[in-house]
């Protein structure tokens, strides 16, 4: 009898997770490898000497023992903000490390003192990134998996099982056919492989009328997205305004949409996402970021390497002086449409393109090797880059490149993991470029409706400004680090008379008259040039309104769309939209906080492109272009129905069914053999 065999007639699982092995002639190239960064390190920085390449050699297997017993020391630490904490505390410890090997080796490698030493680990760390790519040494991150697979199985949340796992993967803000060009195209070749070997399949489906990445995560993860009628709006009756990047308020949100049934309940996890999905473990969770004031373990993989520390330190500056060069090069080449690129910008890239990606990818290492069933992480840098590069921009296919790379990562190391796991990669929604208004037309939604309104009085309150990624990366941080976010009163704008606000190319305006939603008639008869100066304008495509008399219209410049009773009056102004827009509107209209009047703006197909009304080039938000059309690449074993997914409610059906399917009813150690608890 086999030990399989065996193991089955015992009613353990068949399942055998791979142990990385390092391989002895990549294990001596690495040190040749360290030990040259630190040979070339001391070379550049004075105060630094290294006696000939045996005294680097001496150094580098010094630091390399003390980072294989300090910083797992670290990271074993359960102390509040151990995200942020930790960090500095392995950065430093990398200093020390160097110090050490220097006072153990004081004839041949010579530091003076802790700045230099810690100059010392981060230029070391930028040669060895820079060698690694070269030789290609990095042995597949052979270390990093043994380090994350030796914490899983001393963990007791570690489960062996073969019942298959599930990891989604989302891309954010990677249109469908952005996806198709770039794999055709060099930018995504590991997803390109999956597909080309039938492995994996490529399916498109249809955002709502909310195109962004609250109301879509509201959908794909907790199967609701009803009265999200866009990434920011206001509350009259509150006269509050709801934000899908606050951390309060994507907590009401969950609140208010979680059966206690989402798509990762039962032992799933979220990562960098808006919302957890009724998930046991979260990091950089925004609806639930109490959880990095606490002490969190999902960030002990990573924080067990010091060399993580370092090379994430070098590739953020590395980020920001691309950016930096990156944006002075578009001014110098007059590139247009162009967005502004400031330097506050260039660190907001560097942390969602490099650090929080970072944070994510061992976040998902270390749940694999644990075993957890369900895994949902989300990546932004891409749709960060692209809203102010452009998104099929050198810039932005650079930080898919990277993305895919990373995804490659994940695939690979799937035989070491706790179980078997399919890998799905999806995005919540695409983006359309395009100049945006006020560069249009040097002035912005909220003067239009400024200069409409009967007796302005300098009462509008334009909350357009910013787009959600940085929004929601400082207001993480600044949940994470425990620093409370200024200017919370600029939310209470009940004693406005009108508020008007950008999400995208969709723009909201909410007359604070009355503590209800205004009829067309009441707009009409309080502000007789509003609706017709909007609906004039060329680059307002419509207006979504409602009829006393006539329930949902939208207004087009040479007729109307009547959708409640089904009829169009001269042009129809959806003609130029999505199939599906009339049903997509008439959902939002029903929504109990949607907008007075809902303002999207023009969209021509000959060139590809609208405006937003934020300052954004690239954008997605509401209708137009291929913002509305997301992706899902998945397993040709879990079969996409064969009817249009319309809206990010069906596709969490979609993803929940596959979900089940694989394990029977949704949770951990169901429908397959039983879970044990390996430490093997």
């Amino acid at each position: 009898m086999t030990d399989m065999d065996e193991r089955a007639w015992g009613g353990l699982p068949h399942w055998r997770p791979a142990r990385p092995r390092i391989r002895p002639r990549r294990l001596l190239l690495q040190w040749a490898t360290s030990a040259a960064a630190l040979f070339i390190a001391a070379a550049i920085l004075p105060g630094v000497r290294v006696r000939g390449i045996a005294g680097a050699l001496v150094a580098a297997a010094l630091i390399a023992v003390f980072n294989a017993a300090l910083p797992p020391l670290v990271a074993a630490l359960r102390l509040p903000y151990m995200l942020a904490v930790g960090f500095v505390l392995v950065l430093l410890l990398d200093a020390f490390m160097v110090l050490w090997a220097a006072a153990l080796s004081s004839h041949t490698f010579e530091v003076s003192g802790f700045v230099r030493a810690l100059l010392v680990a981060v230029v070391a760390a930028a040669v060895t990134v820079v060698l690694e790519v070269l030789l290609g040494t990095n042995d597949e991150d052979v270390y990093s998996l043994r380090v994350t697979q030796r914490i899983a199985r001393r963990s007791r949340r570690r489960q062996v099982t073969d019942v298959p796992g599930i990891i989604y993967l989302e891309i954010d803000g990677l249109a469908y056919p952005v996806l198709q060009r770039a794999m055709r195209d060099g930018h995504a070749p590991e997803m390109a492989r999956w597909v080309a070997s039938g492995s994996h399949v490529i399916s498109e489906w249809e955002t709502d009328l909310s195109s962004q990445t609250g109301a879509s995560q509201a959908g794909l993860l907790l199967g609701s997205n009803a009265d999200i009628p866009a990434f920011r709006w206001v509350e009259k009756e509150t006269g509050r305004i709801m934000t899908c990047s606050a951390p309060a308020d994507c907590a009401l949100i969950e609140r208010r949409h979680s059966t206690g049934a989402g798509l990762l309940a039962d032992g799933g996890a979220s990562r960098g996402n808006l919302l957890s999905g009724d998930a046991d473990e979260v990091i950089l969770t925004v609806s639930r970021m109490e959880a990095e004031r606490r002490a969190n373990p999902g960030y002990r993989a990573y924080l067990a390497d010091g060399y993580n520390v370092t090379r994430t330190f070098v590739l953020f500056i590395a980020e920001v002086v691309h950016e930096l060069v990156a944006a002075a090069r578009q001014r110098r080449r007059d590139v247009q449409p162009r967005g502004r690129r400031s330097l506050k910008y260039a660190f907001v890239r560097a942390g969602l393109a490099v650090a929080i990606r970072d944070f994510t990818v061992y976040s998902v290492l270390s749940d694999m090797m644990t075993g957890v069933p369900a895994v949902y992480a989300c990546f932004a840098g891409y749709d960060e880059v692209a809203h102010h590069s452009g998104l099929e921009r050198s810039d932005a296919m650079e930080v898919l490149r990277k993305l895919d790379q990373q995804i490659g990562r994940i695939a690979r190391a799937r035989r070491y993991a706790a179980r078997a796991y399919e890998i799905v990669v999806l995005s919540d929604h695409g983006q359309t470029q395009g100049a945006t208004f006020r560069q249009r037309n040097g002035y912005g939604l909220d003067d239009l409706v400024e200069r409409n309104l009967r007796g302005a009085d300098g009462g509008v309150e334009d909350l357009g400004g910013g787009d959600e990624n940085d929004t929601a990366l400082g207001k993480a941080v600044r949940e994470a680090t425990g620093r409370r976010q200024k200017g919370a009163d600029r939310r209470r704008v009940g004693d406005r008379r009108v508020v008007v606000m950008g999400s995208g190319n969709l723009g909201l305006v909410y007359l604070m008259d009355e503590p209800r939603r205004l009829t067309m008639e009441e707009i009409a008869e309080r502000h007789p040039h509003l609706l017709p100066a909007l609906r004039a304008h060329p680059h307002v495509g419509w207006l979504l309104v409602r009829s006393a008399e006539h329930g949902a219209v939208v207004l087009g410049a040479n007729g109307a769309d009547y959708l409640s009773e089904g009829r169009v009056n001269g042009d129809d102004p959806l003609a130029p939209f999505s199939p599906t827009a009339a049903v997509h509107l008439l959902r939002t209209d029903g929504f109990a906080h949607v907008a007075d009047i809902v303002v999207n703006s023009f969209y021509d197909d000959q060139l590809d492109e609208g405006c937003a009304f934020e300052e954004l080039i690239s954008f997605h938000g509401g209708m137009g272009g291929s913002q509305t059309r997301p992706f899902i690449l998945h397993p040709v074993e879990l079969e996409a129905p064969d009817e249009p997914v319309v809206g990010a409610e069906a596709a969490h059906r979609v993803l929940a069914g596959w979900r089940r399917r694989l394990q029977g009813g949704g949770g951990a150690g169901r429908g397959g053999a039983p879970a044990i608890d390996s430490r093997q």
